[in-house]
């Protein structure tokens, strides 16, 4: 069982332990389990600078692929792909914004993996005070537009401005909403399928791939795939 984690933050505080929680019960059916974990902003991109290099000419042609591929590959590669950010001013860290600007290739309008569309994704938020709610239905969204069929989401109000300060009730009631998660995960994880909001979202993006007349690359993508004709990616 290969896992991702893209943390929307360097520090250790609530959120990256509530992640840690969550991956110390994953048991991936005694399979081993690998974590590859990138810390944003160390291991972010430089901000993305709107070129349409990445729609138009490929990915590869990004000014910023060095920084950016690496994040793509270990996301291919991953089983589970655990999204992460503390609640900042109502929403995630600009960090991790930085990183999700340059995957919108991924999105199924344009050149959607078909690796994505069979696995799991986990998205995580707390905050001390709202907007853990709002901070994992973005992170879910960039999710599920690359494909990926079953996302859970854990936001959680935690209290309090760092892990220290965080009252020993509330972290049991951290550790016993891990664990349900993680359950969760391992009964999907090798065992996803997109539902109906994928399907129908796949076909929509298919019918515009069909008249697609700006982006050559985009619908060679779809092409190439057999997805414009009867061949689907799950």
């Amino acid at each position: 069982m290969k896992i991702v984690v893209l943390h929307g933050q360097m520090h250790r505080g609530s959120t990256y332990h509530l992640v840690h929680q969550v991956l110390d019960h994953l048991t991936g059916e005694g399979k081993e389990k690998t974590v590859q974990e990138f810390f944003m902003p160390r291991d972010a991109p430089a901000p993305c600078v709107g070129c349409y290099r990445c729609f138009l000419n490929g990915e590869e042609t990004c000014p910023h692929e060095a920084k950016v591929q690496p994040l793509v590959h270990a996301i291919r590669e991953a089983d589970l792909i655990v999204l992460d950010s503390p609640c900042y001013v109502g929403g995630m860290t600009g960090q991790l914004k930085t990183v999700l600007d340059h995957l919108a290739y991924l999105w199924m309008s344009h050149r959607p993996e078909q690796a994505m569309f069979n696995k799991v994704g986990l998205v995580v938020s707390t905050t001390a005070g709202v907007g853990a709610g709002k901070v994992t239905k973005a992170l879910a969204s960039n999710l599920f537009f690359w494909g990926v069929p079953r996302i859970y989401k854990l936001p959680l109000v935690v209290a309090a401005m760092n892990w220290a300060m965080v009252k020993p009730a509330m972290k049991e009631k951290m550790a016993r909403k891990a664990k349900r998660v993680a359950k969760r995960i391992d009964k999907q994880l090798g065992r996803a399928k997109p539902g109906f909001k994928t399907r129908m979202m796949f076909r929509i993006m298919r019918l515009n791939q069909k008249s697609n007349e700006w982006n050559p690359l985009d619908k060679a993508h779809w092409e190439d795939k057999g997805w414009l004709g009867r061949i689907r990616p799950w």
